[in-house]
């Protein structure tokens, strides 16, 4: 009979998250996943297969549930379009500007993870590219909704603006991620809204 896993897999699941985005896909070593989830290696590589597996299972997770996040804010039809967007920035800017160890923040393990790893792996490049589908499809949505109750009035193409509302978000998380403080993330967001009215 097999013995029962004697630790928490999700908690060893999201300290091994965590591990990736402040270090990388590169530099996280087996022995930092160690010393993060609290598991020996034999623990690990019987739970996770390899670093690579244990990786793609971090990166679901954190895709998850940003994305999960991300998409409550934009779908709630309480608030009209332009400022279901205004509160994503906001959500983007407080967990920018949370927890800056230096004065800078580790940014997003997905845009991390696109500038590490997307241009040479297949199978990362795809992950990452159906979680921008869903976001942009939703970001889409939430600007044709805004054509709709008046509170985005700007002609261009919603697939354009989508995008354009997406790189913004992606330039703050560098930005952070290069030192910016809260203000200036805040002037970014407030350019990219008025993207929506002009």
């Amino acid at each position: 009979m097999a013995r029962p896993r004697m630790f928490d897999e999700e908690r060893a699941l999201d300290a091994a998250m965590r591990t990736f985005w402040e270090k990388g896909y590169e530099a996280t070593s087996t022995q930092d996943l160690c010393a993060a989830t609290g598991l020996g290696r034999s623990s690990i590589y019987n739970t996770f297969k390899s670093k690579r597996d244990l990786f793609e299972r971090a990166l679901a997770h954190y895709i998850d549930t940003t994305t999960a996040t991300q998409l409550a804010v934009l779908e709630d039809t309480r608030h009209r379009a332009a400022d279901r967007i205004r509160t994503l920035f906001e959500i983007i800017i407080d967990g920018e500007t949370e927890h800056r160890a230096g004065g800078r923040s580790l940014g997003c393990l997905t845009v991390n993870t696109t500038v590490e790893l997307a241009g040479r792996d297949s199978a990362t490049a795809a992950m990452l590219e159906r979680d921008l589908a869903r976001r942009l499809a939703m970001m889409r949505a939430v600007i044709e909704e805004g054509r709709r109750d008046g509170s985005v009035t700007s002609r261009r193409d919603a697939e354009a603006l989508a995008r354009f509302i997406n790189a913004a978000i992606g330039g703050m998380r560098i930005s952070s991620q290069g030192g910016a403080d809260r203000a200036a993330l805040e002037s970014i967001a407030e350019v990219a809204l008025d993207a929506l009215t002009h």
